[in-house]
């Protein structure tokens, strides 16, 4: 009867569209959480004296307790263990108590009060910086694990069927908030008189608002009785711990996982900055300074799934990563040029990064379930994260330390105002650094997979 309910329900193309449509509803939510600080830079520089250091360090929060106390790979083996209504769960609970931390240290702490605290060589650190990290990093080990636990959810409802498509449909989500996070925050701070902890506070009603949709998918999958659909399935179909090592011994995992380790840590932390880059390199205005950077998640929203659909009926997975990391070399090798400085550069650049930003998450997410049996699927989801994230966690430090030592400018006195100047031409390298490598381990996943077969290249559709 079990199964009898399971195929009515996974067949069902009303069904298994309206749970993605849930689940996405939920990454949406997070995303926007994720960036609601990036385009408010300039009024923290000015507002509370944080410096490129202070930035990037607090940004650089997103991993500290996914990578150092390992979070986020014990989250993929709950996910596992538990099953994805448990996990769902918990995760979102997590990320609402982590962004109350970080409105709390923004909108109610002092930004000059110092604590003693020792991070890279440096002795004190400003207490806000310091509490809205934290904060961060407790919502990133909710969110994280919310995404693994989304990407497992569309494999099971949608594996045979149009899988890269619906998860390119969840990334478009994704970007959705990524959008909303840079085009609102700025006017919506400015509304409420330079409140920086306004926007702080939408996202955190935007996420109730996501949980309850997460939990329409809940009732839809009790339906599925978990208990009995493991019987059914049988203790070898089961994850068992040592199915980690495993993983371990999959050379083309790595690949996967160092690629996507490169890519993103060359996309989301540029996203942190670029809405301060077309201040200081493209001289747009402040008050229009989010337009440019949010077209990157719009032709997401529309790419995504196109590339996905693409490569559900005619495969090329492998190529669709590699020509994605081709045009991320093209995009930091043209803003790294010093005479590059038109707005309208940024914005044929933006758009190009918008493209491989489509390319590459609709071929890599759905090519890991060709190489990892699917009982074993959320704790290889969870090791790729959490490789992902010493790239997320790691660069937007570095670039915020780099600003600091070979950017910084003489200051600009607009209207009476000093206005701080950065040079971002170092910044951009080094993501153009990132971007060459990626292209490499591209290559290297193509090469692998000709080697043992496993189909990366060839579509996801098989019936």
């Amino acid at each position: 009867m079990v199964e009898k309910i399971q195929c009515r329900i996974s067949e069902s193309k009303t069904a298994r569209w309206l749970v993605l449509l849930m689940v996405s509803l939920t990454m949406m939510c997070g995303y926007f959480l994720t960036d609601v600080l990036a385009p408010l830079k300039g009024l923290l520089t000015e507002l509370f004296h944080w410096d490129s250091t202070d930035f990037g360090l607090f940004n650089s929060g997103y991993g500290w307790f996914n990578i150092f106390l390992l979070m986020l790979i014990f989250g993929g083996m709950v996910l596992d263990k538990m099953g994805a209504r448990f996990t769902g769960i918990l995760s979102v609970a997590v990320m609402l108590v982590g962004i109350g931390i970080k409105y709390y240290a923004i909108g109610f702490m002092q930004p000059a009060d110092k604590v003693e605290f020792w991070f890279f060589g440096m002795q004190t650190m400003k207490q806000q910086v310091l509490v809205a990290s934290q904060g961060y990093a407790l919502f990133a080990v909710g969110y994280e694990t919310v995404g693994i636990t989304a990407n497992k959810i569309v494999v099971r409802w949608f594996k045979g069927k149009e899988l890269a498509f619906a998860l390119g449909m969840n990334v478009a989500f994704a970007r959705l908030g990524t959008f909303l996070a840079l085009a609102l925050p700025l006017p919506l701070a400015k509304a409420f008189g330079n409140s920086v902890s306004t926007p702080v506070l939408f996202g955190m009603i935007l996420l109730l608002l996501g949980f309850l949709t997460f939990m329409v998918y809940i009732v839809m999958d009790r339906k599925l009785d978990l208990e009995q659909e493991q019987e059914a399935m049988g203790d070898d179909e089961r994850f068992r711990f040592r199915d980690i090592f495993s993983i371990f011994r999959i050379r083309a995992f790595w690949y996967i996982a160092l690629l996507c380790l490169l890519f993103y840590a060359a996309v989301h932390p540029f996203v942190k900055f670029a809405v301060d880059l077309v201040v200081q390199k493209f001289s747009v205005v402040e008050d229009y300074s989010g337009l440019i950077p949010s077209l990157l998640p719009v032709g997401t929203l529309v790419l995504t799934p196109l590339f996905g659909n693409l490569y559900d009926r005619r495969g090329k997975g492998a190529s669709m990563m590699i020509w994605g990391a081709m045009m991320l070399v093209f995009v930091y090798a043209g803003f790294s040029l010093p005479w590059i400085t038109h707005w309208v550069a940024a914005t044929v650049l933006v758009v190009v990064l918008g493209v491989a930003f489509s390319l590459v998450p609709s071929a890599m997410w759905p090519s890991v379930p060709k190489i990892i049996p699917e009982q074993q699927l959320g704790t290889a989801y969870a090791l790729i994260f959490w490789v992902q994230n010493w790239g997320l966690s790691g660069v937007p430090l570095l670039i915020g330390w780099a600003l600091d030592k070979w950017g910084t400018l003489p200051p600009q006195v607009v209207d009476g105002v000093e206005k701080p100047r950065f040079d971002y031409t170092i910044p951009m390298v080094i993501f153009l650094i990132l971007g060459l490598l990626a292209l490499l381990f591209g290559l290297l996943l193509k090469r692998e997979d000709r080697r043992k077969g496993y189909g990366l290249q060839q579509p996801n559709l098989t019936k």
